[in-house]
C-alpha cells in the first residue's frame, strides 16, 4: 500500500491546501444541520436531529483522528501525522456540540433532570464520562503541552482515545437499542484500530527480546504533533 513518491513528500504549499481543504471538509456537517435548523430541512424533531448529527460526526472524527498513525505506517505518507490534531479537535468540537445541544434544547439547563440521566440512564452515563475524558485530550493537543507534560505522558494521556472511543461506541449502541447497525460499524472499524495497534505493539515486543535486553525496551521517540 505504498503511496507514489510525489505524494509522500508534499511541499509546505501542498500541506497547507491539504490542511485547509480538510479544516472546510470537518465543516460540512455543521454547515448541512445549520442548513437544515432554519430551513425546516430537519424533519419533524429537529433537536433530535441535531443531537443525533453531532454525536456521529464527534465518534466518526475520532475514530478518523486514531486511523492517521495505522494509515502513516502503511502508506509511508508521514504527513499524514500533521492532520491528526485538527481531526481530534474537530471531534472534540462535535462533541461539544452534542453536549451543549442536549443541555441546552433538550433539557433547557433543567440541572436536576439532568444529574438524573446521567445517574439513571447508562446511554446517558457513558456518553457524559466519554465528554468528560475528552476535556483533557483537547486541552493538551498543543506542542506547549507535550514540552509541559513530557512526551511519554504526553503520550499516555493520549492514548486514552481508544478508552473514549470504546465507551462512545457503548453510547450510542445503547442509545438506539434496536437498529445497532451503525454502532456495529463503528464497533467493527474500533476493533480492527485495536486489532492493528495490539498487532504491532506484540512485534515490537517480540523484535525487542531478540535484538534487546529483555525487560529493558527501547527508548520510544515521540512525534510531536506540527503546529496548525
Amino acid at each position: 500500500m505504498q503511496a507514489p513518491a510525489w505524494l509522500k513528500t508534499p511541499s509546505s504549499h501542498g500541506i497547507a491546501w491539504i490542511k485547509l481543504s480538510l479544516f472546510l471538509l470537518c465543516l460540512i456537517p455543521l454547515i448541512h444541520l445549520g442548513w437544515g435548523f432554519f430551513n425546516d430541512g430537519l424533519g419533524a424533531n429537529p433537536v433530535e436531529a441535531i443531537t443525533r448529527g453531532t454525536g456521529d460526526w464527534a465518534l466518526r472524527l475520532l475514530l478518523v483522528s486514531l486511523a492517521v498513525t495505522p494509515l502513516r505506517k502503511l502508506s509511508g505518507l508521514n504527513w499524514l501525522v500533521r492532520t491528526r490534531r485538527m481531526l481530534g479537535l474537530y471531534a472534540f468540537f462535535y462533541a461539544l456540540l452534542h453536549f451543549i445541544t442536549y443541555l441546552w434544547l433538550d433539557q433547557f439547563f433543567d440541572w436536576g433532570s439532568i444529574a438524573k440521566d446521567i445517574l439513571k440512564r447508562p446511554f446517558i452515563t457513558a456518553g457524559f464520562a466519554a465528554f468528560v475524558l475528552l476535556v483533557p485530550l483537547a486541552a493538551t493537543s498543543f506542542n506547549a503541552a507535550i514540552r509541559a507534560l513530557g512526551g511519554q505522558r504526553w503520550q499516555a494521556l493520549h492514548r486514552s482515545a481508544y478508552a473514549i472511543a470504546i465507551i462512545g461506541v457503548l453510547h450510542y449502541w445503547w442509545l438506539v437499542k434496536r437498529d445497532i447497525t451503525q454502532p456495529l460499524i463503528y464497533a467493527l472499524i474500533l476493533a480492527l484500530l485495536l486489532g492493528v495497534r495490539a498487532a504491532w505493539r506484540e512485534r515490537e515486543r517480540r523484535r525487542q527480546l531478540q535484538g534487546g535486553i529483555p525487560g529493558r525496551p527501547l527508548k520510544k521517540r515521540v512525534i510531536p504533533i506540527q503546529p496548525g
